[in-house]
């Protein structure tokens, strides 16, 4: 069952939505969530794997997109992207199964020592000069099993903290976790300078990786077994011999199908999530475009004379201001939807992404695509800690590892495809007003499509919903 807290901070009634204290500040808050032993534990394991996370990515990037020796174009980092990313989240859906079955702490522990394995041999093969499907294949295993380890830590944010303070919990734990990993990977981009580039100084970074989700396993580990959920009846709780847990394991693969069509069922009657997972996967695609064009525009048109100078400025220029974006998510979020709600804060964000985007885009100016970088990760984040609040507060907790799963298979399908759509109209150069423009507007469109979604949703509400028990009875029958 989710975390009861034997403490409640003083004038801090429950609020509709879930939502932090009227008049707290961020500062506040946050000492509050940090008091929470398990939420410590369960922070620190984030935090040291995405700082990993940063730096597989920088390792993995600096090597397939600014190698010296080749020029991207808009369908090879397409096809990059697709590889990468698409066929893991595909299978996405089928983790969260796992996930309301295992003990979330094992599976945050024991992905953690598979990833450090994969990425040791995406290491060893970036040494020795591959670039191609042997390459692109170990990466995936890494970050398929990544999938697990991200939907376990969302799965189980509310064992860890109380109700009143997720939506904290949610500004502080997977913003934190994305400061960590552009920190990851801008220290790992030193690394990479400092050992001297090429395959060799990516080949290190890609282990400095492995050696972080080593330590993330280990903070883990600090954690009590059954601490992270899933809730389970007593007579549920089976013992016996670890052959005999992956027979049952086995046996259970037989019904994935069925859970995840229930975990669908049950979000479909909920217009509240099924709405949040739409503006997160709109905002998905359209950053997918905005990221294809930002790789080829530094290293073919701003820098295409040098790959080290285009890395550079891509990191200082693009990087550093959407790590500062994703992070002032976590200080602009709480306090705003305190006052206009958590979806009006979605509709908003992705309104002003597509206004700046609209307007400074066209330029074709470094100095407002650092405006651009920021503004856009800023309003991404700002989306991603609203919707996944309203998925913790509003699905039960023996869905909610198949519909995290879902809510990451559309944090990644979504970019590929923007990405991959764009690619077949960008020039090899990235430079293209009318791109620019379709994303500004799309953005738009996401906003108020969401908005008109939610407020129907309003609306139906008021007329008199049915109670969340007998919505859930219905969907799981």
């Amino acid at each position: 069952m989710p975390f009861q807290a034997d403490r409640r901070a003083p004038d801090s009634g429950p609020e509709s939505g879930g939502g932090a204290r009227p008049g707290s500040s961020f500062l506040g808050d946050l000492r509050v969530v940090l008091a929470e032993r398990g939420f410590r534990r369960l922070f620190a394991t984030r935090l040291i794997s995405q700082a990993g996370d940063g730096a597989f990515t920088a390792g993995l990037g600096t090597y397939v997109f600014f190698n010296a020796t080749t020029y991207p174009n808009p369908a090879s980092a397409a096809g990059a992207f697709a590889v990468l990313y698409l066929p893991y989240s595909l299978i996405g859906p089928f983790a969260g199964v796992f996930i309301d079955r295992w003990s979330r702490r094992q599976i945050l522990v024991w992905s953690a020592i598979i990833r450090a394995g994969f990425v040791a041999l995406t290491a060893s093969l970036v040494a020795s000069g591959r670039l191609g499907l042997p390459l692109y294949a170990a990466a995936l295993l890494v970050l398929g099993v990544n999938r697990f380890f991200l939907a376990s830590l969302s799965a189980s944010l509310p064992h860890v903290v109380p109700e009143d303070e997720l939506v904290m919990a949610n500004g502080v734990s997977p913003t934190a976790g994305g400061i960590m990993t552009a920190i990851g990977g801008i220290v790992a981009l030193g690394v990479h300078v400092a050992t001297g580039g090429g395959r060799v100084g990516s080949a290190i970074t890609l282990l400095a990786a492995g050696c972080c989700y080593l330590l993330a396993g280990a903070a883990a580990s600090t954690m009590r077994r059954d601490l992270l959920g899933p809730a389970r009846n007593p007579d549920e709780r089976r013992r016996g011999s670890a052959l005999t847990e992956l027979a049952a394991v086995a046996a259970s693969l037989g019904t994935v199908a069925a859970g995840l069509a229930a975990g669908a069922r049950y979000v479909w009657h909920r217009r509240g999530p099924t709405a949040a997972l739409g503006a997160t996967g709109g905002n998905k695609f359209l950053y997918g475009i905005l990221f294809l064009m930002s790789i080829l525009l530094y290293r073919n048109y701003f820098y295409p004379a040098s790959a080290n100078s285009a890395l550079a400025h891509f990191s200082s220029l693009i990087v550093l201001p959407a790590a500062i974006g994703y992070g002032a998510s976590a200080f602009v979020t709480p306090p705003v939807i305190r006052r206009i709600s958590k979806q009006a804060w979605i509709a908003v964000a992705l309104a002003c992404a597509g206004v700046l985007t609209g307007a400074l885009g066209e330029t074709f100016i470094q100095l407002m695509f650092v405006v651009i970088a920021f503004s856009a990760n800023l309003a991404g984040q700002s989306v991603a800690i609203s919707a996944t609040t309203i998925l913790q507060e509003e699905v039960e907790d023996g869905f909610r590892g198949r519909v995290f799963s879902f809510y990451d298979m559309l944090s990644n399908v979504p970019f590929v495809l923007g990405a991959a759509l764009s690619a077949l109209f960008m020039p090899d150069t990235g430079r293209s007003s009318w791109i620019i423009g379709a994303v500004a507007a799309g953005y738009l469109v996401v906003a108020g499509c969401y908005w008109a979604a939610v407020r129907q949703d309003s609306r139906g509400a008021e007329a008199g919903p049915a109670s969340p028990s007998d919505a859930a009875q219905s969907s799981s029958s």
